[in-house]
């Protein structure tokens, strides 16, 4: 595969905001304070990272915790709080709540906010019940719960000032991903792939609730906002109908491609940018064709939800590698040129790095070296197979058939990462990236589809690499080069969100429960704590006091966690997480605690 040597420029961040007048102003300014955090990925770059250089990487192993709470939930806690002044606002995993702490006064519950929601959308959210995290803009806290209601709270009090439904649980439809404000809107995606909803992003008025535009993943040009002359896919025009004409009739109606992930935002070109899951079902056999545009990447405008560029990165999906992780933007220089680029680990073990304007692909490489279902993908842009990647047969569970066992696919379903989130430091011009070391075996069946009733068709068992024991890698990875420049072992999958600094330190948590802190240039591990549960949490940090604090969720859960969490015990239930992770009960068990840590005495 051809790589692109890409060379960082200092200031990235601030970069980012350049000419960005006409963008949410409020959250511009607010993002630049490190002192807070205001959004779930701390900026619109979803960068993860911090200026905050109180904690260092020759302090950091005298951290101590200042504080915990526990926010009396006992299922999988993704996400992380968010800092706004003085106030802390925690969420949790259904029912949903969310907690307004004063850090000015002991940590005081200003308000709590429970949702009253009808528990059967339980069994209707497939990989346990969590959520990312909330957002905040214009004096308000917005959630997404369960049912897929999006609240905003006021920020001060806690009472709804508005609701809307953004999908039907009834169909299948579930919310767990957190918010984006951008502007005057508030962006949300929906889950529910693994029920044959035909999914969205949809951008709602801050003030009133009210929907201002729709983008679905797949139907009709109308319907997923694509110009067919104005939208480009590596360098070409789609065309007219590019979804419809790669699925069969009306598959697309239940064609999944949720879009449960992260979002990002550049206000300098008003794009958001995110990714798009599987396409429903799991048995390959039954929609042939692309099955576009699901395992996509979107840049869309983000007044109208007009596409101005996607790129498909696993077409006519065999193996559930949702393409939902978060997009990274950084301001760097390719060959002496400036682009402005995007950075994405997919579950399907390829690490690209695009230009974030025009959506040129540049790099495409393995971030687990175990990855094996492809040979890697076409960089020749006068190929007729450009940008796509090279499917193995041996791993094909397509070719290989329905009832067919195909075995020793890597990366499993869940990918070498899924939603937790890596962070990038522009000083050392590195991604920091929580991986699963996973692979599967993987059997289609044929599967009718019933509104409401999962749409997966496929049982799935997971265990480590052939001849390996440990399941998960943190690694630092080099996007200009498309190399891991060193790597951690963990002996779980690290299902945490990382968070990098300018003190020199990189976090991130374990699914045994431990908070970790390394060395951003070395990996050189320099601290851990056990927190009182498996950690799927995502680390954040602010400043309070003249002191600076790092915050981390804990709770296992998720899919990784799912037989934990749900109490299962079917080695292939939990979509084939349960057995691959049985050991996991050995070393932790159920808890929702936040848990604080600050060095003694700090200025």
């Amino acid at each position: 595969m051809r790589k692109v040597m890409l060379t960082s420029c200092l200031g990235a961040v601030a970069a980012l905001t350049i000419g960005a007048a006409s963008a949410n102003d409020e959250l511009i300014k607010m993002e630049k304070n490190p002192k807070e955090w205001v959004m779930p990925a701390g900026n619109y770059a979803n960068q993860r990272y911090s200026e905050l250089k109180q904690i260092t990487a020759a302090n950091v192993g005298k951290l101590q915790v200042a504080w915990t709470f526990s926010t009396g939930v006992l299922r999988g806690h993704e996400g992380g709080p968010l800092i706004i002044g003085n106030m802390m606002y925690v969420h949790t995993p259904f029912p949903n709540m969310v907690y307004a702490l004063d850090l000015a006064n002991e940590n005081k519950i200003v308000w709590k906010y429970e949702p009253k929601q009808d528990p059967n959308v339980i069994p209707v959210m497939c990989c346990d019940t969590v959520n990312r995290g909330v957002a905040y803009g214009d004096g308000k806290i917005f959630l997404h719960q369960a049912d897929t209601t999006l609240v905003a709270l006021d920020a001060k009090t806690g009472k709804v000032a508005w609701s809307t439904k953004n999908g039907d649980p009834g169909k299948g439809a579930t919310g767990t991903s957190a918010p984006l404000v951008v502007k005057d809107k508030v962006l949300i995606g929906i889950s529910g792939g693994e029920f044959g909803v035909q999914c969205h992003v949809t951008a709602y008025d801050m003030k009133d609730g009210k929907q201002v535009w729709r983008a679905f993943s797949e139907g009709p040009d109308d319907q997923i906002k694509f110009d067919p002359e104005k939208t480009m896919a590596l360098g070409k025009p789609v065309g007219k109908d590019s979804s419809l004409t790669t699925w069969q009739g009306d598959q697309w109606k239940i064609g999944g491609g949720c879009t449960w992930g992260w979002l990002s935002y550049d206000p300098g070109l008003n794009m958001v940018y995110y990714g798009s899951g599987n396409p429903s079902t799991w048995n390959p056999k039954q929609r042939p064709g692309d099955n576009k545009w699901s395992m996509t990447i979107f840049g869309r405008d983000a007044d109208t939800g007009m596409a101005k560029w996607v790129y498909q990165m696993t077409p006519h999906d065999e193996w559930d590698y949702d393409g939902v992780n978060e997009m990274i933007l950084s301001d760097q220089q390719v060959n002496g040129q400036a682009r402005k680029l995007l950075t994405h680990f997919d579950r399907n073990g390829l690490a690209y790095t695009l230009d974030r304007a025009s959506g040129e692909l540049l790099v495409a490489e393995k971030y687990d070296p175990k990855v094996n279902w492809t040979s890697g993908v076409d960089m020749n842009k006068s190929s007729p197979t450009y940008g796509r990647p090279k499917v193995l047969d041996q791993y094909s569970t397509d070719k290989q058939g329905e009832d067919v066992n195909v075995k020793g696919i890597c990366p499993a379903a869940l990918g070498t990462k899924d939603e937790q989130p890596a962070a990038y430091s522009p000083e050392t011009q590195l991604f920091y990236v929580p991986t699963n070391h996973v692979c599967m075996d993987y059997e289609p069946f044929k599967v009718s589809y019933t509104a409401g009733q999962p749409y997966v068709g496929a049982t799935l068992s997971m265990y480590p690499p052939a001849g390996e024991s440990h399941m998960g890698n943190f690694i630092a990875w080099d996007n200009k080069a498309g190399k891991i420049v060193w790597s951690n072992k963990e002996q779980f999958s690290v299902w945490s969100g990382a968070l990098a600094t300018a003190g020199g330190v990189v976090f991130y948590g374990t699914l045994e429960g431990y908070l970790k802190a390394v060395d951003a240039k070395t990996g050189k591990e320099l601290y851990k704590f056990k927190t009182p549960s498996g950690i799927i949490g995502n680390v954040t940090t602010y400043e309070h006091g003249g002191k600076q604090f790092i915050a981390i969720l804990s709770g296992v859960g998720g899919w990784a966690g799912i037989g934990l969490a749900a109490g299962l015990t079917d080695p292939t239930a939990g979509l084939g997480a349960v057995g691959g992770y049985a050991a996991l009960s050995n070393y932790t068990a159920l808890g929702g605690t936040l848990t604080v840590f600050s060095l003694p005495n700090a200025n």
